[in-house]
């Protein structure tokens, strides 16, 4: 074999070899890296959201967090400076439950869930248009499901008195279940039966 061939062939592996480490890096990038900042970016903006300093007096959420040990929803209290309009209060809650709980509880949205709109209707029904990063956190079985959905439609009406339902929606679009086991087909109504009693 010539020196010109052999200097080809090391040349082509030298690339082949440096082909297969920016694919290697790059593949870590996106599956790996992107996923974390964009976890951590959102967790940013909703404490900014939720926590931010308004004109108002310090009040307190209560917040209802899944307990899969339990089988109930056990509730959190959180200071929190409410927005004046119902909307945005609805949005303030949503973004309080994807921050998750300060006791090991289950977490009823994943952080990166963006709420894309509110809308509340005169009848008391609060439309809320999730992205369906919802389902991140969502693991399989019935009562995960059913409890992430009650966490976030008792925590909006014990919240806002005026929301006496929640219609969920994901992108925009009505969907029947989040992961085959909930009803999501109409509004629903909270259920304060699953919520776990102080000792």
């Amino acid at each position: 074999m010539s020196l010109r061939t052999r200097l080809f062939w090391v040349a082509l592996l030298v690339v082949f070899a440096g082909g297969l480490f920016y694919l290697r890096s790059l593949a870590r990038r996106i599956l790996v890296e992107l996923p974390l900042h964009s976890d951590e970016s959102a967790k940013a903006r909703l404490s900014e959201a939720v926590l931010q300093p308004g004109a108002g007096p310090n009040e307190i959420a209560v917040l209802f967090f899944p307990s899969l040990s339990t089988r109930r929803l056990v509730a959190e209290s959180r200071p929190v400076k409410w927005a004046p309009a119902a909307a945005d209060r609805v949005r303030q809650v949503l973004l309080a439950l994807s921050e998750g709980p300060r006791q090991p509880l289950g977490h009823p949205l994943a952080a990166s869930t963006n709420v894309r709109a509110v809308f509340l209707t005169p009848d008391g029904t609060a439309y809320v248009d999730l992205s369906n990063d919802l389902l991140r956190n969502i693991s399989p079985g019935i009562e995960t499901e059913v409890l992430s959905v009650y966490s976030i439609v008792n925590s909006i009406t014990t919240n806002i008195p005026s929301v006496k339902r929640v219609k969920i929606l994901i992108e925009g679009q009505e969907v029947d279940t989040l992961e085959g086991h909930a009803d999501l087909t109409d509004a629903i109504v909270p259920d304060p039966t699953l919520i776990k009693s102080s000792p």
